[in-house]
Parts: structure tokens; sequence; C-alpha cells
């Protein structure tokens, strides 16, 4: 009987000994997917200078797309744009700042009107409620201004680093990030100045590369560049200062 004991001891050790090391693997997979894609070989500090000189040759002094006349404006349409045309958010704003003025306005604005006058930027409903929500925390617990600061910023509803980093660096000239939308990203990739997907580790990669007093109008120049020249289904490389400088895949000449 003793032996038997013994014998099952030793089989119940080998097997949680098996399911161990079978769970490595799987950790160091799971570990793998979550970091960082290695630095991307475009990175080296003579070719990213370049790239730097001919956006400025080609967008010297451009700036945000969005239309507003004060900080608070900028929030709210940058809000307004996500999965949506500038164009679209600057047509629906024209009007309706003409209505709400200022952040007590849309804190305690009625919502089902509010919904149907942004209804043409998409997500109105959710969009309803960052808006709503964000007036309502600027008018009780900043004054009534928007705040100065990327922590501060980011207790707003519907406000991530994007948004911040827009109404941070256009509205008051503060460089704390770049902003990365779906155009950054894809010129990031394109111009091999990042090899990763998610919007926080390509910002990391390019604070990494990029001088800090360029933060901002890079972020411009590269979202400009993107509408006009480097496209996501047809890039116009024939018409587009980088070429000699790029050798993404997708390359059209």
């Amino acid at each position: 009987m003793k032996r038997k004991k013994s014998r099952g001891k030793k089989t119940a050790a080998r097997s949680a000994k098996g399911s161990k090391s079978s769970s490595r693997p799987r950790k160091a997979k799971a570990a793998r997917a979550g970091a960082s894609a290695p630095r991307a070989p475009g990175t080296n500090p003579q070719r990213v200078s370049a790239i730097l000189q001919k956006l400025d040759e080609a967008y010297p002094a451009v700036t945000c797309a969005l239309i507003h006349e004060n900080p608070f404006q900028l929030l709210i349409s940058t809000i307004l744009s996500a999965q949506c045309t500038d164009e679209a958010v600057n047509r629906v704003t024209k009007t309706l700042f003409t209505k709400y003025r200022a952040p007590r306005d849309f804190a305690y604005a009625n919502p089902a009107e509010l919904e149907q006058e942004i209804r043409p930027t998409g997500f109105f409903r959710n969009k309803t409620k960052s808006i709503m929500g964000a007036g309502k925390k600027i008018a009780e617990e900043f004054g009534g201004e928007v705040p100065r600061t990327m922590d501060a910023l980011l207790t707003l509803p519907g406000v991530a680093r994007k948004t911040a980093n827009v109404v941070l660096g256009t509205a008051f000239g503060i460089a704390a990030g770049v902003v990365v939308d779906t155009h950054v990203t894809r010129l990031s990739n394109r111009l091999d100045l990042s090899r990763n997907s998610d919007a926080k580790k390509i910002e990391q990669d390019l604070m990494q590369i990029i001088p800090q007093d360029k933060w901002v109008l890079f972020s411009h120049q590269l979202i400009w560049h993107g509408r006009k020249i480097c496209q996501a289904r047809k890039p116009k490389c024939a018409e587009c200062n980088l070429d000699p400088l790029c050798y993404a895949k997708d390359k059209t000449v």
C-alpha cells in the first residue's frame, strides 16, 4: 500500500510539473504580444532629420484644420472628430457654437436635441455623453477653463491622449506629446519611423526620435501630408517630396 501511495505522489508531481512547463510558453507568448516592436531601422538621426526638413519645405506653417475660436471649442471639435472628417465637424460646429458658447451650455443641454445637432459626425449618442460630461466637469471643477496639463485633460469624459495632445499643442503651444491619428499611424509605418500599430506605442516611438520643439508641428505636417499626398489606398508617390527617403512596400512609383 505504501508503494502505491508513493507511486501516486510521483505521478501527481510529474503532472504538476508538466502543467507548469506547458504554461510557460503561453505566458511568454502573451508577454511578446504586449511588447513594443523593435525600433525601426529608418530612425537613424540623419534620415529623421532629412524627413523633417522635407516636411518643413512642404508644410512650413500648417496647423489644425478644425475651426475654433478658443480652447474649449477646439476640445469639443476634437471629440466630435473621432471617426469623422474635419470637414464634416466644421460644418456641424458652424451652427453648434452659435447655440452653445460655454462649457455650461453643453453641460446642461437637452441630450435629445444635442444628439440630433451632432448626428452627422457619427456615434452621436456617445459623443453627446462625452461633450456634455466634459462641459460639466470643466464648468464645475476647472472654473470654466480648459485645463492645461495632460493629467487634468485625461480626467475629462471623451478625452484620451490624442485629443489632449491636440488641445495642448494647438490651443496652448504645449508639446506634451505627439498627436497620433489614423494619418500619423499610417505615415509613421510607411516611413519606417515606427513598426507598432498601437497609437500609444507609436507616440512613444516618435517622441524618442523627433525633437520636442517639433512635436506639435510634426503632427500637423504628417496629418496634412496624409490627407493630400500619402493617402491610404492610392498614395500619390509621384507628387511626394519624401519619395527619395521612402521605401514603403505599397509605393506606387
